[in-house]
């Protein structure tokens, strides 16, 4: 009887250690980390109806948006788990106004930044939810520590990736050499190989926004929401309207099925809300990875300078060929607003 193959996370990261580039086994120590703080907000959060973790905190993060228990659980988890890794010199959060400095480790090489609870607005409802993670190595110029690390293009990445916590709890990320999916088997409390070398179709017939703020957006993005709602049998027209509101719950089944996600500039958020340092560059590096694109409607997602730590951007992110076509509309748009 052939016995199945089981591939756990470490074993993966052990395995493909020698093609990461000057890691010397640190990056394995910072995804055990990040497993095992993943592995506590996954605990919390299958237990949140019986347990004291729903509702609000009565606190705002630096965003000024209300936070909820969760929210500065799942930070304080990450954190801490980073913190003892020994490999991380600097951790900034979506949920701290600065960086947090590890003590001890002024000469560690690694900087972490994160999203401990994207999509909190949903923990209530029982919808899916998840943790972004983005790590980076220090500018090799710098004597200690300091922003000017943490302020560096998307295309620098080290590795990026994000834990969903849904009907299963699941890890994908990249180190720049592909995409690939672990799901958490409970029984032995390990992320196992599932979904080897993701890739996103370069089509797809789902797009996600949040059409409730149609008024707000400019006229390419609203030609682009019309293209998607005609009726056209030879491209599969209309797509499905499909938007949770949790950004890695949205973008997570458009990578898997092909589809695009757009959180588009506003006359009232003309820089868009999504964070460029704690949602976008992570998602962005993932989702070239897989074979589709990230741009902020003006430009590449991963070569944006970041000027600050909490710095916003819009986002048109997934299938390939989709988001060429939204950003061919957009692009005509600004277009005729110049000639006008």
């Amino acid at each position: 009887m052939p016995y199945s193959k089981v591939i756990t996370l470490e074993q993966y990261i052990v395995d493909q250690q020698s093609m990461y580039k000057d890691a010397q086994g640190s990056l394995s120590k910072i995804f055990r980390a990040l497993e095992l703080a993943a592995k506590m907000v996954n605990r919390d959060v299958r237990k949140a109806g019986l347990a004291d973790v729903l509702g609000s905190h009565g606190t705002s993060n630096i965003q000024g948006e209300e936070q909820k228990k969760l929210d500065v659980i799942a930070n304080n988890m990450f954190i801490s788990s980073l913190a003892r890794s020994g490999e991380v010199c600097m951790i900034i959060s979506e949920e701290n106004e600065d960086i947090f400095f590890v003590d001890g480790a002024d000469s560690e090489k690694y900087i972490v930044a994160i999203d401990p609870l994207d999509g909190s607005s949903n923990i209530d409802v029982n919808a899916s939810i998840g943790s972004i993670f983005s790590i980076y190595q220090r500018k090799k110029n710098q004597l200690s520590p300091c922003l000017v690390d943490c302020l560096q293009k998307g295309k620098h990445q080290v590795a990026a990736g994000y834990f969903i916590y849904g009907s299963s709890t699941m890890l994908v990320y990249t180190t720049g050499l592909g995409v690939n999916g672990f799901t958490l088997d409970d029984s032995i409390q390990e992320f196992c190989l599932s979904h080897p070398t993701i890739q996103i179709p370069a089509d797809g017939k789902i797009f996600s926004l949040n059409e409730g703020n149609q008024d707000e957006f400019s006229q390419g993005v609203k030609d682009y929401i019309d293209f998607c709602k005609a009726k056209d049998k030879e491209s599969s027209r209309p797509y499905s309207a499909r938007y949770i509101g949790s950004l890695i719950a949205d973008f997570h089944r458009n990578l898997l099925k092909g589809g695009i996600f757009i959180y588009p500039a506003t006359f009232s958020a003309p820089n868009g809300k999504l964070r460029l340092l704690y949602e976008c560059n992570a998602m962005a590096f993932l989702i070239e990875q897989a074979g589709g694109l990230a741009s902020s409607g003006e430009g590449r997602i991963l070569d944006i300078i970041p000027t600050e730590l909490h710095q916003r951007t819009p986002l048109f992110i997934g299938s390939k060929n989709m988001v060429e076509k939204a950003l061919s509309m957009l692009n005509t748009d600004q277009a005729s607003e110049t000639l006008a």
